[in-house]
């Protein structure tokens, strides 16, 4: 039995597609800001330390530096590598910080603002951000999770919201 889709179906499907990732949170995209080999790899990639840059995607003047483990060699060129789950953050003010009312008002799980893949299905490094009103502070975390099994390693940094000179 052969199932034919007329144009019309294509056509919802498109726009169907278009509103949902319209209506996805926005996340912060990286740059690379540099990197260093840990392990010479004769094929492939070395390992490395990579150090990336991104800024909060919604609350403007606050950049966020992580650095993380990048495996290399054959797999890692390919991306079918699993990265390990070691990361660092660092986050700070570089401008005036308003902090957005649907952000006061806090989530105790935090508001994803970074995402990045770290093995072909299963991984992701993530960056969540809290709000701690009673410090009048901005929280970043970053950690590693698998669809099967994460880690609990993970790194955090704070942003004091403080008067801009």
């Amino acid at each position: 039995m052969k199932i034919q889709y007329s144009a019309s179906f294509f056509k919802r499907l498109l726009a169907f597609s278009i509103l949902f990732t319209a209506a996805l949170p926005q996340l912060a995209q990286s740059e690379e800001i540099g990197s260093v080999d840990t392990k010479f790899k004769i094929i492939g990639a070395n390992h490395k330390i990579v150090i990336e840059a991104f800024d909060d995607p919604e609350i403007s003047n606050v950049t966020c530096y992580l650095s993380r483990a990048k495996t290399g060699g054959i797999k890692g060129s390919l991306g079918l590598a699993e990265d390990t789950a070691d990361a660092a953050i660092s986050c700070h003010q570089v401008g005036p910080i308003e902090v957005p009312d649907n952000i006061k008002a806090g989530k105790t799980d935090g508001e994803t603002v970074f995402k990045q893949r770290t093995s072909l299905i299963f991984k992701k490094l993530q960056v969540n951000r809290f709000y701690d009103k009673k410090r009048n502070a901005l929280v970043y975390l970053a950690y590693s999770d698998k669809v099967v099994e994460g880690s609990p390693k993970n790194a955090l940094s704070a942003v004091p919201i403080m008067p801009w000179h």
